[in-house]
């Protein structure tokens, strides 16, 4: 392994934990409401949308220092999954503005995600580069 590579995974693990954790800091102070709402309008019960803390807060807090990063990593993309059904299905074959894809970001978030969880940690973290789940 490259010397350059246990920073690579530092770089995209810190910015994609620290991106999502303000959209988490957001639900914290602004609440949940809307998620709950869409899921009762689908028939699923509210409660699950507690999970987006999971999704955007605790996974990513874990992505950040190293810790069962897989594992969190997977969550943030199932995260994105359920964000992309919920949210954003009239997007998918749309585009922005300036001519990207509506939903790239989105798309970056799940993409990044499934990459951490391919890679793992790497040496600069909590876990370690031989942890169970880095």
């Amino acid at each position: 392994m490259r010397s350059t590579d246990d920073a690579g995974k530092l770089l995209l693990r810190a910015v994609l934990a620290i991106l999502l954790l303000f959209h988490g800091v957001s639900k914290l102070s602004g609440g949940i409401g809307f998620i709950t709402g869409m899921l009762q309008g689908l028939g699923l019960p509210a409660f699950l949308g507690y999970g987006v803390y999971v999704g955007e807060v605790v996974a990513p807090l874990l992505i950040l220092v190293g810790l069962y990063t897989r594992p969190a990593a997977l969550v943030v993309a199932i995260n994105m999954v359920v964000a992309l059904l919920l949210v954003h299905t009239g997007q998918f074959f749309t585009l922005s503005d300036t001519g990207g894809w509506a939903l790239e970001l989105q798309g970056m978030y799940l993409g990044g995600a499934l990459a951490v969880a391919l890679l793992g940690a790497g040496r600069y973290s909590l876990g370690g580069i031989n942890g169970r789940f880095n």
